[in-house]
């Protein structure tokens, strides 16, 4: 079973459809009746083919053709499929099944949640519900019906807009939803339970009043305000730039404590992990409002890049989540502050999917084949699909971009689309070939951009030289020259943006322009240059290549000072602190104490000083770059000494300045919180500035104290745990304990309370502590979010994950071993925390292979931790 492979290149379409679909769900005490009604039509030329429907962990009890019931010699029967083999043109099927949602540990299907039932069927969870096509091409209208006891499910929810409710005998009530959207099945949504309800309305731009309904745990109804503000503004967003219109009666978002993701798009009826919908200033930091913002927005999003239009087949997946990651991204931008959310994006995809592309899952945005469907929703797909569709908007321009999203809407509008059918919008749209630009969807791997200047004093002209290659993926496949945008400008050695003039061009392009690198080696003639300039690449992050170009440091330093960039301000910051970083990593290698050069940190502490600057812009560039951008630089991973050297170089930086980081800290005060763009920033950097105070001792763990004790919010109450977390204080203990007393009954609050000890990487007992941990009273295991909080909170530690006993290793190997069988989605997924297993020396990569066989030897491993285990054993 774990050997079966599915290709694009076998895709067929299916052979028959199911235009209408009405169901009925019975809700008992221990168990759910489902009846299904199925129109189905013939759609193969074959009139001989059988009728094949999806089924899993399902109890048959009854099938019926058009009235009549067949009896077991009529159909075929297994543990993953319902087989008709005469069946007529067109037909009504009657299915009824029962399920047990209640020891539904997988958490797809339908499943319960505390006291709430329901379901999540994305990618093939319908099928643990009842019988059908459960293949996103196959698009029907539904019709449903839910009888619960009144008083235990008093909210019967469905897709759609409700079309009637009523009582029935013995306590129990009936409600009927019809959504009228044709939609997958992975789309369709069910929810029963008691809840707290905030309702709102929104009117669209013509005119139309929408329904907005939240539906929250009762006590949590303090936390949703922040919920709605973000969906309106969503939804008018959408309207402002994309035209886009919200379509049914009613927007529903109903948040769950138990959801193996972070939110679910069904259609008219998002479910999300509570995580990430509630949020009030007590109980959540400003990263987690923003996250709240940006998960809505992007659920949102979803009714067109998603709903109306779906995907034909699960290798388009990057067709809805890159795009709509672009546009939940373009959203944030626009709410917030664009430079920084370049930043925050580059972060993501140059410590994530960089190393991502460089380990043994890499893949391309659209894959070619797949075992396990679930391990496909990777930073790949989404943040590098996000950053490819990004290309498309520099290529084109804004307004040419919108033009090929219009164009893309009216042809796909309610169909099954492809990647290639957005790709010839964007074509058709603009009277452009992006006929290479496609080998961003098919080849895997991070381009590395060489780049070159050399001036010509006689002639006035600067060459800008480019070439492009690709280190071969696992996979093993050639790398053909990619297609990308590189925004650039070009800097005089007195800080001035030069006019920028190419060969044969009579006048002045302005001092930013783009051009399109599309072959292995190009070079681009700037005329009128006076003296050698500093060239600004990829401004903006226009592309996400890796770019290597011989700056000196005076180089970086003017950059730093001078580039009208904010991106590439940051980015200089980092190229300057991570040469450093790479130089200190192999003295520690050697046994040397390396030294941390002052003209840096000075450097650092002047922009840290300087009020001009936006606090937040600040607070991201006096971060070191990551241990996975650090050793992304070596041939062999060297996770012990590279933590080093950023705790020697951060130290330095903190004691060499400590005046200026006390007095940052005390200007910086907000007063009463606000969730305001301004305080946020300011926040942001305050806190940085505490956890900078506190490597110079004393004065720093009081102030941390102080603030945890005084502070009206989560954010600063967080950050000042992480702090003394991050200590051998003696407070460090009584801040924990306070903490959980204030909290205990708050579930994701209480997940903070595990991820900031198992994130503390300076913690010298950071294995031991974290090993207590997973015992726990307040620990559950089956719980996706206490199982990331703690474990994929460790895991992330790099330093002490690959700690040189392999004790780290072992940790996590018993906690997959332990979960799989109840939910392997979450076992697959912390099964890639192996993933640097090629790179490391070779101590360390035996004492990770033995771990790895020992996941692989187990009895029954699922098809999706057999995959992640086997591919990253190959390296």
């Amino acid at each position: 079973m774990h050997d079966a492979i599915t290709r694009l290149e076998d895709y067929r379409p299916p052979e028959y459809l199911i235009p209408e679909t009405r169901l009925l769900f019975e809700i008992g005490d221990e168990r759910v009746r489902v009846t299904a009604e199925l129109q189905i039509v013939r759609n193969a030329p074959d009139a001989a083919a059988p009728l094949v429907l999806d089924g899993e962990r399902l109890e048959l009890l009854e099938v019926a053709i058009d009235g009549r019931k067949l009896c077991a010699s009529e159909f075929v029967l297994s543990d993953a499929s319902l087989i008709i083999p005469d069946v007529p043109e067109e037909f009504m099927l009657r299915t009824v099944v029962e399920i047990d949602p209640y020891n539904n540990t997988w958490l797809d299907g339908f499943y319960q949640s505390g006291k709430i039932l329901c379901s999540q069927n994305e990618p093939h969870g319908f099928r643990k519900i009842t019988y059908f096509m459960d293949r996103p091409d196959v698009l029907s209208v539904f019709s449903v019906g839910i009888v619960a006891d009144q008083k235990q499910y008093p909210y019967l929810l469905a897709n759609g807009n409700p079309t009637g409710s009523s009582k029935l005998d013995e306590g129990r009530h009936r409600a009927d939803w019809h959504d009228p959207f044709p939609k997958p099945c992975y789309l369709f949504a069910l929810v029963a339970g008691d809840f707290a309800l905030t309702e709102d309305r929104f009117t669209t731009a013509s005119g139309r009043e929408i329904i907005l309904r939240i539906f929250v745990d009762h006590g949590n109804e303090d936390r949703v305000a922040h919920t709605m503000e973000s969906l309106k503004r969503a939804m008018r967003w959408d309207e402002v730039r994309f035209g886009l219109e919200y379509d049914l009666d009613l927007f529903m978002i109903v948040a769950v404590d138990a959801f193996n993701m972070g939110a679910m798009e069904n259609k008219g009826l998002n479910i999300f992990n509570s995580a990430c919908a509630l949020a009030n200033p007590e109980t959540a930091t400003d990263g987690d409002f923003m996250r709240v913002d940006n998960i809505v927005a992007h659920e949102y999003f979803h009714n067109w890049t998603g709903d109306r239009i779906t995907l034909r087949d699960w290798f388009q997946l990057t067709l809805k989540e890159g795009l709509t990651v672009y546009r939940d991204g373009e959203y944030m931008a626009d709410s917030y502050s664009r430079p920084i959310k370049r930043i925050e994006d580059a972060n993501g995809i140059r410590a994530v999917q960089f190393a991502e592309d460089a380990g043994p899952n890499a893949h391309p945005i659209q894959p070619k084949f797949y075992k396990e469907i679930n391990n496909f929703y990777t930073s790949t797909v989404y943040q590098k699909g996000a950053e490819v569709i990004r290309m498309l908007e520099v290529l084109l321009g804004r307004d040419g971009f919108r033009r090929g999203m219009n164009l893309y809407v009216e042809r796909c509008d309610g169909t099954a689309a492809t990647t290639e059918d957005f790709l010839c919008a964007m074509e058709d749209a603009n009277g452009f070939s992006l006929e290479q630009f496609r080998r961003w969807y098919h080849q895997a791997g991070t381009p590395v951009c060489k780049v070159s200047g050399e001036y010509d004093a006689t002639a006035r002209q600067f060459c800008l030289r480019v070439g492009q290659s690709c280190v071969p993926t696992a996979d093993g496949s050639p790398k053909d020259p990619f297609c990308f945008p590189m925004v650039l400008g070009l800097l005089s050695r007195d800080g001035r943006e030069l006019p920028l003039r190419m060969g044969g061009e009579e006048q002045c392009g302005g001092t930013s322009r783009m051009l399109v690198i599309d072959r292995s080696e190009q070079d681009f003639v700037f005329e009128d240059i006076d003296a050698c300039p500093v060239p600004s690449l990829f401004r903006g992050f226009s592309a996400p290549v890796k770019v290597e170009y011989a700056y000196s440091t005076e180089d970086l330093m003017l950059l730093l000072r001078s580039d009208s960039d904010e991106f590439n301000r940051y980015d200089a910051a980092q190229r300057l602190m991570l040469n450093i970083l790479l130089s200190m990593t192999a003295e520690l290698r050697l046994g040397n104490m390396p030294e941390v050069p002052e003209d840096i940190t000075d450097a650092l502490a002047a922009l840290l000083a300087d009020d001009g600057v936006d606090p937040s812009f600040r607070a991201h560039i006096l971060v070191p770059p990551t241990l996975s951008v650090i050793n992304q630089e070596l041939a062999v991973y060297d996770f012990k000494n590279s933590f080093k050297a950023r705790e020697v170089f951060k130290r330095a930086l903190a004691k060499r300045h400590a005046a200026t980081w006390r007095e940052c800290y005390d200007k910086l005060y907000c007063g009463s919180y606000r969730f305001a763009p301004d305080d946020v920033a300011r926040r942001r950097l305050r806190n940085l500035v505490l956890d900078y105070l506190a490597y110079c001792g004393g004065e720093g763990i009081q102030l941390a104290e102080q603030q945890y004790f005084n502070c009206d919010n989560m954010t600063d109450r967080m950050a000042a745990l992480v702090t003394l977390c991050a200590s051998e204080s003696p407070g460090r203990d009584r801040v924990l304990a306070d903490f959980l007393e204030r909290y205990r009954g708050d579930f994701n609050v209480v997940s903070k309370w595990f991820a900031v000890q198992a994130s503390a990487a300076r913690n010298p007992r950071l294995y031991d502590h974290v090993a207590e941990l997973g015992h726990h009273e307040l620990f559950d295991l089956k719980n996706p979010n206490r199982l990331r909080s703690l474990y994929g909170a460790f895991s992330s530690c790099l330093n002490e994950f690959h700690h040189e006993s392999g004790r780290g290793y072992r940790l996590i190997a018993d906690v997959i071993i332990e979960i799989d069988a109840a939910n392997s989605q979450m076992s697959a997924g912390l099964a890639k925390a192996f993933r640097h297993y090629g790179k490391l020396p070779q101590h360390l990569r035996s004492r990770m292979r033995a771990e790895l066989e020992r996941i692989q030897s187990l009895e029954n491993i699922s098809a999706g931790l057999s995959e992640i285990v086997a591919n990253t054993l190959k390296c």
